[in-house]
């Protein structure tokens, strides 16, 4: 994509929080060029806060940001479909503390997006294009980055049974990203879930809204939406969160068993040196493939 976008037509959507249970309203509405993904919280007078690693606050279980002691949470689900789906500007307008979970998946930001429209603008778009790789690694947990032409990912999770070991490799698209990872909800466990609620968490969570697992199957009367829907999910929160960048990144991600605070933590080594990294418009991409294609030859 040559240039910048915004949506077209502002779109509204009101919920639950997930871990707050508070209701909110939430408003996402066109920017100018160079704008970025601005939350502003309007029952705050409008204040800012920049959809940008700059602003990282809690990433357990979920990732916030937090501007001069005002918060967003749970961020992720909604930044991945706008990510996704490469609009690069706009505003999102929400009078509390927290994202609407909704039916805890990307499905129905992706719906919302579809109903506003995508706009192009006339500022040339630029890629942050990852030179040389890099790694962050805690025990068996590990997420890396290497050189790639694409946007890529490849997701590995181990859970208990009955979730146990899944996999996934793909490039991501608006196309793939619509139809094979959206609709993949926010899960958790059964055993868990009264520790959960002493922390002050999940206080908004219904099986409308998130898959529950027992130690034996699903809670869910209508069971997973796809059998491998875990990994897809943590691949989609991977995406929100390498969202905050602010850039469209070129590079293939490689998560093994890593969460909110692995991706947080990645994401600030990369934009900490810049080294390691490339910001490059549409047009110097394609002179880099025409380069290499006239290499090859």
């Amino acid at each position: 994509m040559r240039f910048e976008t915004t949506i077209h037509r502002a779109v509204e959507v009101s919920g639950v929080g997930l871990h707050s249970g508070v209701p909110v309203n939430m408003r996402i509405t066109p920017a100018p060029a160079g704008t970025g993904i601005v939350f502003r919280r309007s029952d705050l007078d409008f204040f800012p806060i920049a959809a940008s690693w700059k602003h990282v606050a809690r990433v357990s279980y979920a990732t916030s940001l937090m501007r001069q002691g005002v918060l967003i949470s749970t961020t992720e689900h909604l930044l991945s479909t706008l990510y996704s789906f490469a609009v690069d500007n706009a505003y999102i307008e929400i009078d509390n503390l927290e994202v609407p979970i909704l039916d805890g998946s990307g499905k129905p930001f992706v719906d919302l997006l579809r109903e506003a429209g995508v706009r192009t603008l006339r500022r040339p778009r630029k890629y942050l294009q990852i030179r040389r790789p890099v790694s962050v690694e805690d025990g068996l947990k590990r997420i890396s980055i290497i050189p790639d032409d694409t946007f890529r990912l490849t997701c590995d999770i181990d859970f208990p049974l009955p979730i146990g070991k899944q996999s996934l490799e793909m490039e991501v698209t608006p196309e793939r990203y619509a139809t094979e990872l959206s609709p993949a909800r926010t899960f958790g466990f059964e055993h868990e879930l009264d520790q959960l609620r002493e922390m002050g968490l999940i206080r908004g969570a219904t099986l409308d809204s998130a898959v529950c697992f027992t130690r034996d199957g699903v809670l869910n009367p209508g069971g997973l939406r796809f059998p491998d829907e875990c990994c897809r999910h943590k691949a989609l929160d991977l995406i929100g969160d390498l969202a905050l960048i602010g850039r469209p990144l070129l590079g293939h991600v490689i998560a093994e068993r890593a969460g909110h605070a692995m991706h947080a933590a990645l994401v600030a080594k990369i934009m900490s040196d810049p080294s390691l990294y490339d910001i490059v418009t549409f047009d110097q991409l394609a002179s880099q493939v025409a380069e290499s294609l006239v290499s090859v030859a």
